[in-house]
């Protein structure tokens, strides 16, 4: 796993499999385990045939152990080697053997090879069939051959055939163990081969209604939440009618529960929308007439909790998404709903009521989402409830509460008494529960008060701390307070904190924290039309952001080198500085104003910057122009390097771009271009959902300041410069004033995904340059392999590597010559899909001119929506481009003067071979 690339892997087989040949059958299993393990390293293997040939000497055994193993070996390998005629050859054969344990591991080799090989699929089928049909064959051995059938959907004839197979077994052989083995396989090779997938529903609908046997009927509502979950548009009306008739008329709990999930699964689906638009007769028929509804709403209050989650989804998945009139009733049964379970589950710790409730929380942000005028009948039933409930429950609530209001501002600050209480009610002890419930009540009241804490919560949150928390506590009520805009909050606890840490590094983090909330804090003073202090609170709070910078540089550490943070803070600390530069500027051009004939002489010159009057003036408002263009590029280029970031730290990337953006348009707009100035391109979405306060508060202030350019540039054009330096300077102090949120990858990485590549040929020294003849090209083989963390693929995967090799010359060696551009660069670009988190490709690559060159190749990821990111890494090596010798010999003799022989003159680089 440290170095997964094909030198390693390939020669550790290579010894594995010469263990496997003369080692006897323990360390044989042994190799085989190793060999299963490693299945993603398999196609590294660059010697398969030698490999194979070791393993495969051990099938002509007397041992028929040794020959199961060596099959067991085989299918395991099927990956890489699905068309070996040999391989195949021995596992029919071993499939006649009279050995169990041979035939158990050809039966394993079979079903690996059917999924890998076409062939062998349709090749082995009819062998399957005649053992499964086969009155010698065992019941037991009948039931491990069935499942290889599943794996026969590489065509449509041979999944027709196989089906036909699996038909006629499940009526041959009713039995309880054969029909549950033969319906999943069935549904398996639906499920794969896509074109059967309704018959299979309607046949396992048909199992759940008139079998009487419970385990059938089990597996029937197993395979039909498969079928849900893979295909839903698949379902028709009369589908989900058949099992709400099955769920209404079955007397089982249990198989009603498993009914309802399948149920529950498709009401979130497309599938949902079908069952109410082709209802027959809809204008007369009414929502609560139809049998889904009728289940949905007699269930809600079901003594079986789960019974009741499923119906409460139902409902909510119903009125999520059908927008209808006669549907919206289904609302108040839904909000009913949800309130009566969180009743019953907030009273119990036990896991199933906490799954439960989790199910029971997640609809109502759903509904509260969808239906934003239910939220404060829902929030009032969710602090009424807070009081009583056990305090795992009280977490979830908590968390439910702070999702429905970083939504909708539905918390009044009448709220905030109910929560303060509660925050003192908590309790001393300092076990787990109790300081999760700690944060999780902080982040509400955090998310509530959206302006600043008043000093009374200030101190009882801080009360409370000292006396039943611990610092790691303290520490992520500072973060989530450095989520939600609390930097006041947040700098008093990373300054209680810092002589609580035992490393130097952590030491330093939270101090650049501090600073870095104390420079937010003295942005929040910032008043419109006064611009003098504005000045004095921008100096103030860049003081802290350099202190803090030098802080956060002091805290990164090799394994943990803080990339995203630092480059966030430094383009902070760049923009903080163009907002002070412009509104210097827009003060000097109120000391030195331009003439009153300055338009008269803009439009006699045609130079529309003479408006600003003094050269200095337009050099200045041009600059800053470009500067916050700059930025908005670099902003740009951090969120294309955060391939890892969470939505919400992306959004918030992107916010701070557009605020950049937005004071460049408005410079242009007011002072130097106002004709060719566009507003379209500029003008917010308002369809788009909000996810946050902070972005809710950034997006007003962009329309506000949109507004207020568009509407001088109608009334007064050409816009007088007082009026464009008042609402530039006051555009600055409303983005600034919206207190900044420090997101989540700020603080935490959830997903972690980094690019390890491997080039050949590679010098044994890296300064040392790899030698090439200047008429011959080098073959650049460039290997990687994809490395993630704990969560793989949590906020995106990677669909291709795009990989950029660029050569530059560095030092030149012997004369000039005239050589074309083309042949003097290489410039290269190849897109490669990760197999197993492993890639590899070649370029070809030229060095014509004398000297030694730097080829860098550097690496990009693009994701399944086609975005590409920039997440490196980036590698160097050089190499120096040599004369060949003939030419070498040539250019000699002409300096000496003597012309070269006949026969050198014919000699070429193709003569030669």
């Amino acid at each position: 796993q440290k170095y997964p690339f094909p030198i390693l892997i390939n020669s550790a087989f290579l010894k594995l499999a010469d263990v496997f040949r003369v080692g006897n059958n323990f360390l044989r299993l042994c190799v085989l385990k190793v060999t299963q393990q490693s299945e993603k390293h398999l196609e590294k293997i660059l010697n398969v045939d030698e490999f194979v040939k070791r393993v495969f000497s051990v099938i002509h055994s007397n041992d028929p152990v040794a020959r199961a193993i060596t099959l067991r070996m085989l299918g395991s390998m099927a990956s890489i080697i699905p068309e070996r005629k040999n391989a195949h050859h021995s596992i029919r054969q071993s499939l006649d053997s009279h050995d169990n344990v041979e035939v158990e591991a050809a039966i394993f080799a079979a079903a690996n090879f059917s999924a890998q090989s076409k062939d062998f699929a349709a090749g082995i089928c009819n062998k399957i069939s005649e053992m499964i049909q086969g009155l010698a064959t065992p019941v037991d051995l009948k039931l491990k051959l069935i499942p290889i059938l599943q794996h026969m959907h590489h065509d449509a004839s041979l999944a027709s055939s196989s089906r036909q197979l699996l038909q006629q077994l499940v009526t041959s052989y009713p039995s309880t163990k054969m029909v549950i083995v033969t319906l999943h396989t069935f549904t398996l090779l639906a499920a794969s081969s896509l074109v059967d997938i309704p018959k299979q529903t309607q046949l396992l609908l048909q199992y759940l209604k008139n079998d009487p046997r419970k385990a059938v009927k089990r597996l029937a509502i197993q395979d039909l939440k498969l079928l849900a979950n893979k295909t839903p548009h698949t379902w028709s009306r009369e589908n989900i009618q058949a099992l709400c008739e099955s769920a209404l008329h079955t007397p089982y709990d249990s198989l009603k529960l498993g009914m309802l999930s399948v149920l529950s699964e498709l009401s979130g689906t497309i599938a949902i929308k079908q069952y109410f638009s082709s209802a027959p007769g809809t204008a007369t028929t009414t929502a609560r007439s139809f049998d889904l509804v009728k289940l949905a709403q007699e269930c809600c209050y079901h003594n079986n909790r789960g019974i009741a989650a499923h119906g409460v989804r139902i409902l909510t998945n119903i009125s999520a998404s059908c927008q209808e009139k006669d549907l919206l009733p289904l609302e108040q049964d839904a909000v009913f709903g949800l309130e009566a379970l969180l009743v019953l589950c907030s009273q119990d710790d036990s896991p199933g009521a906490q799954a439960t409730l989790k199910m029971t929380l997640t609809c109502m942000v759903k509904l509260v989402k969808c239906r934003p005028h239910l939220s404060q009948s829902v929030v009032e039933s969710l602090l009424t409830q807070l009081h009583s409930a056990q305090d795992a429950a009280r977490i979830l609530m908590c968390h439910c509460l702070a999702a429905i209001a970083m939504q909708l501002p539905v918390l009044a600050d009448g709220m905030l008494g109910d929560l303060m209480d509660l925050y003192k009610l908590i309790g001393r002890s300092a076990t787990d529960k109790k300081q999760e419930l700690l944060v999780s009540l902080a982040t509400v009241i955090f998310v509530s008060s959206q302006k600043a804490l008043s000093p009374e919560i200030k101190t009882v949150i801080k009360q409370q701390l000292e006396n039943a928390s611990n610092g790691w506590t303290a520490y992520r009520i500072a973060r989530q307070a450095s989520r939600m805009g609390n930097h006041d909050m947040a700098r008093e606890l990373y300054q209680s904190l810092l002589t609580q840490v035992a490393s130097e590094h952590f030491y330093f983090w939270l101090n650049s924290l501090k600073e870095f909330s104390h420079a937010e804090q003295c942005l929040t003073g910032l008043q419109e039309d006064n611009y003098s202090s504005a000045l004095s609170c921008i100096a103030e709070a860049l003081k802290s952001y350099h202190k803090g910078i030098a802080s956060l540089t002091a805290a990164s550490t090799p394994l943990n080198p803080l990339s995203f943070q630092c480059g966030f803070v430094k383009l902070r600390i760049d923009l903080l500085q163009a907002f002070s530069q412009l509104i210097c500027t827009c003060n000097s051009l109120k000391t030195s104003p331009p003439p009153a004939i300055a338009t008269t002489i803009a439009m006699t010159s045609g130079n529309d910057l003479q408006r600003c009057g003094r050269i200095s003036n337009q050099a200045c408002m041009k600059h800053s122009m470009e500067e916050f263009r700059n930025l908005a590029t670099r902003y740009g280029d951090l969120y294309q390097s955060s391939f890892d970031a969470d939505s919400a730290t992306l959004r918030n990337v992107e916010l701070q771009q557009q605020s950049c953006l937005l004071i460049s348009h408005a410079i242009e707009a007011l002072i130097l271009d106002p004709e060719s100035a566009s507003f379209q391109e500029y003008s917010s979405n308002g369809a788009a959902h909000v996810e946050s306060e902070y972005e809710r508060r950034m997006m007003s202030v962009f329309n506000h300041v949109l507004e207020e350019v568009e509407s001088l540039n109608r009334k007064y054009a050409p816009v007088s410069y007082l009026a464009s330096n008042t609402c530039l300077c006051n555009a600055v102090i409303a983005l600034l004033k919206v207190p900044l949120s420090f997101q989540r990858y700020f603080f935490q990485k959830l997903q972690s995904t980094s690019i390890k590549l491997a080039l050949s040929p590679s010098p044994r020294n890296p300064a040392e340059p790899i030698a090439v003849q200047n008429n011959q090209q080098l073959a650049l083989k460039v290997e990687g392999v994809v490395q993630h963390g704990s969560k793989p693929g949590l906020f995106r995967k990677i669909q291709s590597v795009c990989l950029n090799v660029s050569s530059v010359l560095q030092s030149k060696s012997g004369q000039d010559y005239k050589i074309p551009i083309d042949n003097m660069t290489n410039e290269m670009e190849q897109r490669v899909e990760p197999h197993n988190d492993y890639f590899s490709t070649q370029f070809l690559l030229n060095f014509v001119i004398l000297g030694t060159h730097n080829i860098t190749v550097e690496s990009s990821v693009i994701d399944s929506n086609g975005i590409v990111w920039k997440t490196g890494p980036k590698t160097t090596i050089f190499v120096k481009s040599l004369e060949d010798p003939y030419s070498q010999q040539v250019r000699l003799q002409q300096q000496q003067g003597q012309p070269p022989s006949q026969q050198q003159q014919q000699r070429t680089a193709y003569s030669r071979f």
